[in-house]
C-alpha cells in the first residue's frame, strides 16, 4: 500500500519521522511524508524528514513559536494557508498512492486543530481515501488537553473517511511519565501500522497465498468512524531448534511412522500458532480499548516467514474473528517477509462502544462548564457601576 503522511504538530511529526525512517530500511519505498507545524524547533528536531518537506505555517501570527494548546487557533491558521499545504502535498507527488494518513496529537494546539482542517480539504480535493491516526492524551497529562482532544475526534471522524485511535493512557506503564513513556509509544504505534500498510508487498520472500493488497484495507475502513488495532509476534522456531528440542532427531531417528507424524503434527502446529497469534492480537492491548464485539469490519493480516505461513490459519483466524465481532465482513490473508518472527494485526473497523471515548467527553464536558464558571466568577469582580471605565 503506497501511503502518503502527513504529519501535523510535534506529536504527528514525529511518528511520520519514523515512519519514513522504516521505510528506509525496507527492501521497497511505499511511503512518503510532509510534516507540518506553526513551531520551527519541532520541525527542526526531525532525522528523517527532508528539510523541503518540513513545512511551516502561521509566522505571521504566532513567529514560529507555536500555537501552545490553542487548537481553535491551530484550525484557524490552517485553514488560512490551507492552500499553499495542499500545493506542497501536490508537488511531492500524488498519483501514485493508495491513501493519505494524517498523523496527530489530538491534545495539543496545531495537530489537534489542523488535522480535521485538512481532512476535509484533502477529501474535497483528491479521489484517494483519507484517514486520520490520532493520538489520545493520558488523563494526567491535564484536563485541557483532555478537552482539546474531545473537540478535535468529535470533528474528526465527521471529516476523515476512518480514524485510526492511539490511547496513551492504555500503553503508559504504572509510575512512568507521558514523557518518558513517548518514544516506547512511537515504536509501538509504527511497528503496528508499519505491518498494516505495507500489505501486499512484493519482496523476495515471494507472494502470499491469500494476498491483502490496498483494496482490501480501503474496504474494510469504508465505514467511516473509528478504528482500533490489535498486534501479536511470536518468534519461529528454526529447524535447528527443534533438532535441538529432540524434533526429528536423536531417538526419533529411523522411527518413520513418528516421523510422518511429526510432519503432519507441524503442519497442524503452523495453523494453531497463526489462529492462537490472532486471538492474542484481537484479545489483548489494542490501540484503543473498546468491545470488539462492535466492530461492524474487520481485517486479519500475517505476516512472516514463508515456511511459517499457512492458508488454513489464515481462514480459521478469520472465521474465529467473525464469530466475535457485530458484522460478517472480514477480510484476511498473509504477506511472506524475509523476518524470523510471524507477526498478526487485527484491524477493528468502525467500532460501536469505547469507554474511554465515552469518559474523555465527560471529561471535556465538566471542563468546559468549569471554563464557563470561571470567566463568570472573573466579570463579576468588576461589575459595579460605582466606578467609570477610562473609555467605552
Amino acid at each position: 500500500m503506497r501511503v502518503f503522511f502527513i504529519g501535523f504538530g510535534q506529536a504527528g511529526g514525529k511518528i511520520v519521522d519514523m515512519f519514513i525512517e522504516q521505510d528506509k530500511k525496507a527492501p521497497t519505498r511505499s511511503f512518503r511524508g510532509i510534516v507540518v507545524n506553526t513551531a520551527r524547533t519541532d520541525l527542526m528536531g526531525l532525522d528523517n524528514i527532508e528539510l523541503k518537506d518540513r513545512i511551516l505555517i502561521g509566522q505571521t501570527v504566532v513567529k514560529g513559536h507555536g500555537v501552545g494548546t490553542d487548537n481553535v487557533t491551530g484550525a484557524k491558521i490552517t485553514a488560512d494557508e490551507i492552500d499553499s499545504i495542499i500545493n506542497i502535498i501536490d508537488n511531492r507527488g500524488t498519483h501514485d498512492i493508495d491513501a493519505f494518513v494524517i498523523c496527530a496529537g489530538l491534545g495539543g494546539g496545531t495537530g489537534s486543530g489542523g488535522s480535521p482542517v485538512l481532512a476535509r480539504h484533502l477529501k474535497r480535493i483528491y479521489r484517494e481515501p483519507v484517514y486520520a491516526l490520532g493520538i489520545l492524551p493520558a488523563p494526567e497529562e491535564g484536563r485541557l488537553y483532555s478537552y482539546n482532544a474531545a473537540r478535535s475526534l468529535s470533528t474528526l471522524v465527521n471529516e476523515a473517511d476512518n480514524t485510526f485511535i492511539f490511547d496513551n493512557s492504555a500503553w503508559k506503564n504504572e509510575g512512568e511519565s507521558v514523557r518518558g513513556a513517548y518514544q516506547r509509544l512511537n515504536d509501538e504505534i509504527v511497528r503496528r501500522f508499519g505491518v498494516l500498510f505495507r500489505a501486499g508487498e512484493v519482496s523476495k520472500a515471494g507472494i502470499g497465498e491469500m494476498v491483502v493488497d490496498s483494496s482490501e484495507i480501503i474496504n474494510t475502513l469504508r465505514g467511516g468512524g473509528m478504528s482500533s488495532v490489535g498486534y501479536a509476534i511470536s518468534e519461529t522456531v528454526s529447524k535447528s531448534t527443534r533438532q535441538k528440542q529432540g524434533f526429528g532427531g536423536g531417538f526419533l531417528r529411523g522411527l518413520k511412522k513418528r516421523e510422518v507424524a511429526e510432519e503432519v503434527l507441524t503442519g497442524e502446529d503452523k495453523s494453531a500458532k497463526i489462529i492462537g497469534l490472532v486471538r492474542r492480537a484481537m484479545l489483548g492491548r489494542l490501540t484503543m480499548p473498546c468491545d470488539y464485539t462492535t466492530a461492524e469490519r474487520a481485517l486479519v493480516l500475517v505476516a512472516g516467514p514463508p515456511g511459517e505461513m499457512d492458508r488454513k490459519g489464515v481462514e480459521k483466524s478469520k472465521s474465529w474473528v467473525e464469530e466475535n465481532i457485530a458484522g460478517v465482513e472480514v477480510r484476511g490473508g498473509d504477506y511472506p517477509t524475509e523476518s524470523s518472527k510471524v507477526a498478526a494485526v487485527v484491524v477493528l473497523a468502525t467500532i460501536g462502544d469505547a469507554p474511554r471515548i465515552r469518559e474523555l467527553m465527560e471529561i471535556a464536558k465538566e471542563t468546559k462548564e468549569d471554563v464557563v464558571k470561571s470567566k463568570e466568577r472573573r466579570s463579576s469582580m468588576f461589575d459595579g457601576d460605582e466606578i467609570d471605565p477610562l473609555f467605552e
